[in-house]
């Protein structure tokens, strides 16, 4: 994405899919082969990596998702897990496991070592953070010419993954939108 096209998208506040960043975790398994997609989205307010961390992992639709998760395949978390996890003092969350950490950046391996998912946050200055989420579906051996696109499974389900990427960044956006606001409101 060039310059002129991220200051659009600070304008209009929108999540908006982007290349995966070259110098992220999550560009490992872009170089490796497997599947990599990454949202973009913006705040005119200062954000920590580990508030954001915390605000996507407590936000109403991902409890949604964990409590799925509980149920259909034993994996309980709680938001006092979630917190742990952002300031970096738990590496099992729910269904995934920290695979790896760098300032600003959070990347996540599911239970079964077939997805990743990424969060990070870069300050652009002081009261503007750009927040990235991008998933990372692992290329196999098993799958066609090592492509984890062609299985149905995927394909069936790219169109939701997608939507769901985009309502997961803007719900915990919100929410960090709310947080700071109310945090202003009520004075230091």
């Amino acid at each position: 994405m060039t310059d002129e096209e991220r200051k659009g998208n600070i304008m209009s506040r929108s999540v908006v899919p982007i290349e995966t960043p070259k110098s992220s975790l999550l560009d490992r398994y872009n170089r490796a082969g497997g599947y990599t997609d990454c949202y973009m989205t913006s705040l005119e307010v200062s954000i920590s990596h580990s508030e954001f961390i915390e605000a996507f992992y407590t936000s109403w639709l991902f409890k949604i998702e964990r409590f799925i998760l509980k149920w259909l395949v034993n994996k309980p978390s709680s938001d006092i897990d979630a917190n742990q996890l952002a300031t970096g003092n738990l590496d099992k969350f729910a269904a995934w496991t920290v695979e790896d950490r760098a300032e600003n950046q959070l990347l996540l391996c599911d239970y079964q070592s077939k997805t990743r998912s990424f969060l990070m946050v870069k300050p652009l200055t002081d009261s503007l953070t750009e927040l990235y989420f991008g998933s990372a579906v692992v290329a196999t051996k098993a799958s066609e010419k090592g492509d984890p696109t062609s299985s149905f499974f995927f394909r069936s389900l790219s169109g939701f993954h997608k939507l769901y990427s985009v309502a997961l960044l803007s719900v915990a956006k919100k929410r960090l939108l709310n947080t700071k606001t109310e945090s202003i409101k009520s004075g230091p």
